[in-house]
């Protein structure tokens, strides 16, 4: 199967095209020279490039897209881009949770048989978060929670889980207080690799991830300034 997947939940735009679990394109695009997401400039330009390396559109089998939880904008943007795609090209296309792909890329760190855990930074002094198996299977649904709330429910896990993602890396001294090892900055398990949604969209685990739902998690900026601005339409 060939599968052509993409995720623009983070300030990456990652992309990639697989064939069987063999990679014939991967990009990994961070910020543009003005600071900011290159989603809505670069997304389909790799998107063509991938499609191109797996010999044209029909050739592929399947468009998959991560869902989120992350930037609003950024999900929008994907799920706006493979519902479209999908459209165009009459392929099924496949949503897939940004966590999951996360958790999947931890799974294949070469550490202890451990848990592992995904966690993304939410901004608002919060965090994506869900935890895994060492072989990726999920054990926490993704939840959105402040670091002090998820340092304390992970201290009562039997043993302290490897952490990956933009908020292990901004909230390090919380987590690795409890023993939990973040890796470097540096370290390519903090980014979202799009192979791992590609692995995950040729074995969906259910019907729900053709539905093609963002996992926000939380109510956008705007509304929560709406409701502050209008309280009674809030109600």
């Amino acid at each position: 199967m060939v599968v052509v997947g993409f995720d623009t939940a983070t300030a990456d735009t990652a992309v990639c095209a697989t064939r069987g679990g063999e990679v014939l394109h991967e990009a990994q695009l961070g910020l543009g020279p003005d600071g900011s997401p290159r989603h809505s400039t670069a997304l389909l330009v790799e998107v063509e490039r991938a499609v191109a390396a797996a010999g044209g559109w029909d050739a592929v089998d399947r468009i998959a897209v991560g869902l989120g939880p992350g930037s609003f904008v950024g999900i929008r943007i994907g799920i706006a881009t493979a519902k479209g795609l999908a459209v165009s090209t009459g392929l099924p296309a496949t949503g897939i949770c940004t966590l999951d792909a996360l958790g999947r890329g931890l799974a294949g760190a070469s550490r202890p048989a451990r848990p592992r855990l995904a966690v993304i930074d939410a901004r608002r002094g919060e965090v994506f978060a869900a935890l895994y198996s060492s072989a990726a299977e999920r054990l926490w649904e993704p939840l959105v929670t402040a670091p002090e709330a998820l340092a304390e429910q992970v201290g009562g896990l039997p043993e302290p889980p490897l952490a990956a993602g933009s908020g292990a890396v901004r909230f390090r001294d919380e987590l690795e207080n409890l023993g939990i090892e973040v890796p470097g900055d540096d370290d390519p398990l903090h980014r979202i690799a799009a192979r791992h949604l590609c692995a995950l969209a040729e074995a969906p685990a259910d019907g729900t991830e053709d539905r093609l739902e963002p996992i926000y998690l939380r109510s956008p900026d705007a509304q929560r300034w709406r409701e502050r601005d209008n309280p009674q339409r809030a109600k």
